[in-house]
């Protein structure tokens, strides 16, 4: 529990990751006529439109408001949502009531502040302003609010996210050196939290999400719920002057500023403060290099002449690149996979056909050295190549046997490549992807969701749309954002989900393995219209690699098709990209296209028994110069 000074105003602020209807119970004392008012004010957009509404009582004396009525109506629907309770002073009107709004560069402003500033060295500050950015009322916090729109017009910014964190860190500070600034901002997109430094009220955040966001949370200024049908998917970021007595709540540090948009920290002044609660937009820690082989250099070729000119010379072959651009060095890691496979049967079966997919993939990024399969039983079989490009062994097993042992047994070299540059022209970075129709055609396969009820991939495409409006409709953030937001959001439970687990199962639950992290990612990215195909191999984790799952097994992620770029994998297990650390298999519109073993029992068998076991060890060679 928390110590909570005895201050008369309350702010709170709610980011949902889609449009959401709280329900706010405000707690207001019903107060005696010669008393102090208490005063209330909710600010919200409605349909998440670029314009906000206002509804506020600064001379509100009894308990008895109108909350409820307003939370009833159907334009009571939104991402960002600002409430202040207790928050008038004696003499204040409408216009000095808290939250307040302004309209600049074509949407409206929230703003609100808890807290005191020497009203006489703001107005310096201020100065001789824009006479737009005048305030209506007499307060300091109207003075402040209009002061940080003053600057966003001088920085030719539109919106927030236009604006550089820092830059904003720097405003906010100012405040802070005039008194006690806790503010919020929003511009119906991005919230901007800031903890003063002179403060004597703590500011605190939490994020709830599935399934854990049925509960109402209760704090002295308000209880709050998601009690909507609508929003049983919800997930919400909170930040409130006053903590509410359920789940976890990281404290603001002083003079900590962060922004927020859909329910996610996309900034956070103070990157070292307890964030372990939130998923926090931030590039992911580079993996330790390995030792490895470095690729022999190839020899540089004369420039040919043609026609008076110098020609450019290309290196086509992946592997022969031996560099970045930058100068850094790429290597490539060898490794050997051992895939045990072990059947035991009650009774002898006596005929059966299997399919294995155990032989990894060889190409421009993977070189497999050699790859043997080793089958307990006599067979016949056929070696083929399937119409995912997998290698694909058919055995058909006529001699009865009670167990069987399959055991793949691979070294393959992973090669590191340069980073991609979708610099060019043609390598598109935004959402919607432009497709040619035969691009279309022939990727239909990998665009098409799974069959689930309608008002289920309702569900997922606007989850999927949220990730898309947090990153402004641009492609590799929305899709690495997605990556590590199943990673952080999702819990890793074995035995949670079957094979035949839909993804809106996933979603619903928020737990899950590889493989269900995997359809997930997948669905969202073909909801969003861009082609994605599921992915089998093995991770590589080693010493340094405890937190990373699936070192033991089998592992699934997902690959996306970009355009003019190619298939790139995204490992939402791990929240990473798919590097050196995974040795491709086999890969397919979904599980079935790519598992590695299955089979059909025509007779005999019973009850089975199934063990698998993977080991992965790396292969470090000396290197010849």
């Amino acid at each position: 529990m928390f110590n909570i000074p005895s201050l008369s105003s309350d702010i709170l602020a709610l980011s949902f990751d889609a449009k959401s209807s709280p329900s706010l119970d405000l707690h207001l004392p019903e107060l005696a006529a010669a008393s102090h008012s208490q005063g209330w004010g909710l600010g919200w957009y409605p349909d998440d439109q670029s314009s906000a509404m206002v509804t506020k009582d600064p001379g509100a004396r009894s308990k008895k408001v109108p909350v409820a009525s307003i939370t009833d109506w159907g334009s009571f629907r939104s991402t960002v949502f600002f409430c202040k309770v207790r928050g008038a002073e004696n003499g204040y009107g409408h216009a000095d009531a808290q939250p307040f709004a302004r309209s600049f560069a074509g949407r409206d402003w929230l703003f609100m502040h808890n807290g005191d500033l020497e009203k006489p060295e703001l107005e310096k500050l201020h100065g001789t302003r824009l006479r737009m950015m005048e305030p209506l009322g007499s307060t300091d916090s109207e003075l402040a609010f209009c002061n940080l729109l003053t600057q966003v017009q001088e920085t030719n910014a539109r919106r927030i996210a236009d604006v550089d964190a820092g830059l904003w860190l720097e405003w906010f500070q100012r405040f802070d050196r005039l008194g006690s600034s806790d503010m919020y901002i929003s511009d119906g997109e991005s919230i901007l939290v800031f903890h003063g430094s002179k403060s004597p009220k703590n500011l605190y955040y939490s994020r709830v999400q599935p399934p854990d966001n049925k509960e109402t949370l209760s704090s002295p200024a308000v209880d709050l719920s998601l009690n909507d049908p609508r929003d049983n998917y919800r997930s919400a970021l909170i930040v409130s002057s006053s903590p509410f007595n359920q789940r976890e709540w990281v404290t603001m540090e002083a003079a900590q500023l962060i922004i927020i948009r859909r329910s996610v920290i996309v900034w956070n002044s103070h990157q070292d403060s307890d964030t372990k609660l939130l998923p926090v937009n931030t590039p992911a820690k580079p993996w330790p290099a390995s030792p490895a082989r470095l690729q022999q250099a190839p020899q540089q070729e004369t420039p040919t002449q043609i026609q008076g000119e110098q020609a450019q010379v290309m290196v086509l072959n992946a592997r022969s690149v031996i560099q970045t651009l930058s100068g850094h060095p790429l290597h490539y890691r060898m490794y050997e996979v051992i895939h045990a496979t072990e059947y035991e049967y009650e009774n002898p079966v006596e005929h059966s056909t299997h399919t294995f997919r155990l032989q990894p993939t060889d190409d421009w990024m993977q070189q497999v050295e050699n790859s043997k399969l080793t089958i307990s039983s006599p067979m016949e079989d056929t070696h083929y190549e399937d119409v995912f490009g997998n290698q694909v062994m058919h055995a058909v097993i006529s001699k009865p046997y009670k167990r069987l042992a399959v055991t793949a047994t691979s070294m393959v070299k992973v090669y590191a490549l340069p980073p991609d540059d979708h610099n060019s022209a043609r390598r598109q970075t935004t959402i919607p992807l432009v497709w040619m129709p035969w691009q279309r055609q022939m990727m239909t396969p990998y665009l098409l969701p799974e069959e689930l009820p309608e008002s289920q991939l309702t569900e997922l495409t606007e989850y999927a749309m949220s990730f898309v409006q947090r990153n402004d409709y641009h492609l590799m953030k929305t899709i690495k954002d997605v990556n590590l937001s199943i990673f952080r959001d999702f819990e890793y439970a074995t035995g949670s989900t079957l094979i035949n687990t839909s993804p809106f199962t996933v979603y619903a639950s928020r737990k899950g393995v590889c493989q269900d992290f995997a359809n997930l990612f997948i669905c969202l990215m073909r909801l969003l219209g861009i082609p994605a195909r599921y992915r089998m191999g093995y991770i590589y984790t080693g010493k340094t690699y405890d937190n990373k799952v699936q070192s033991d097994a089998s592992h699934a992620w997902a690959e996306v098709y970009l355009p003019y770029v190619g298939w790139r994998g995204f490992d939402p297990t791990n929240g990473c990209v798919a590097g050196q650390d995974h040795i491709r298999v086999a890969a397919g519109r979904n599980y079935r296209d790519a598992t590695p073993t299955a089979g059909t029992i025509y007779k005999g068998g019973g009850k089975e028994i199934l063990e698998v076991a993977v080991q992965i060890r790396e292969v470090f060679m000396e290197p010849t110069y």
